[in-house]
């Protein structure tokens, strides 16, 4: 409809570096490229809702049903809480008020290509936006891919961001 801002849901996951908990270098990528290819100036033409999917029995998390949609929101977080991949939503909610984009941001429970195209039918965003490690073929047997997944399955269009050839890690499957 006129008017209404376009709904981007955004895909995002903690760093599986060692010792790294922050976004991963994926998620990072996607939500740049997005912010600046997709978003650039017009920010109130725009919602972004992000998704963080946490596997089950990581970290002993519980599921969280809240929505964070202001940094004020994470003020009030637990400690627990906030060690338990909400500091990852406060990166990116935080980033988004910076420049002045609406977003919703919460976290769900178990696998994470499943859970994504259930909360895009769910949710009925106007697209996805997930990153991509560009793992080749060997490694995709073994590790499989979300991005993938979702572009075969999620109801709506998928747009995969693929991190940049210098931000690759030593271990490829690392992000």
């Amino acid at each position: 409809m006129e008017g209404e801002p376009t709904r981007m849901m955004v895909a995002v996951n903690e760093s599986t570096i060692k010792g790294y908990p922050h976004a991963s270098i994926s998620s990072k990528g996607a939500f740049e490229w997005t912010l600046q290819k997709i978003v650039r100036s017009n920010t109130s033409g725009f919602k972004l809702l992000f998704l963080h999917v946490q596997v089950p029995d990581e970290d002993s998390f519980e599921e969280v049903d809240s929505i964070y949609a202001s940094p004020e929101d994470f003020k009030s977080m637990k400690k627990r809480d906030r060690a338990n991949g909400v500091h990852l939503l406060e990166y990116f909610v935080n980033k988004s008020h910076e420049i002045g984009i609406a977003c919703e941001a919460w976290i769900k429970r178990g696998d994470p290509k499943e859970v994504i195209c259930h909360e895009v039918t769910r949710i009925k965003p106007d697209f996805l936006v997930v990153g991509s490690r560009g793992l080749g073929p060997f490694q995709r047997v073994f590790v499989g891919t979300v991005s993938e997944f979702c572009a075969k399955h999620a109801d709506c269009p998928v747009l995969t961001i693929k991190r940049k050839a210098g931000e690759t890690p030593q271990d490829p499957v690392d992000d």
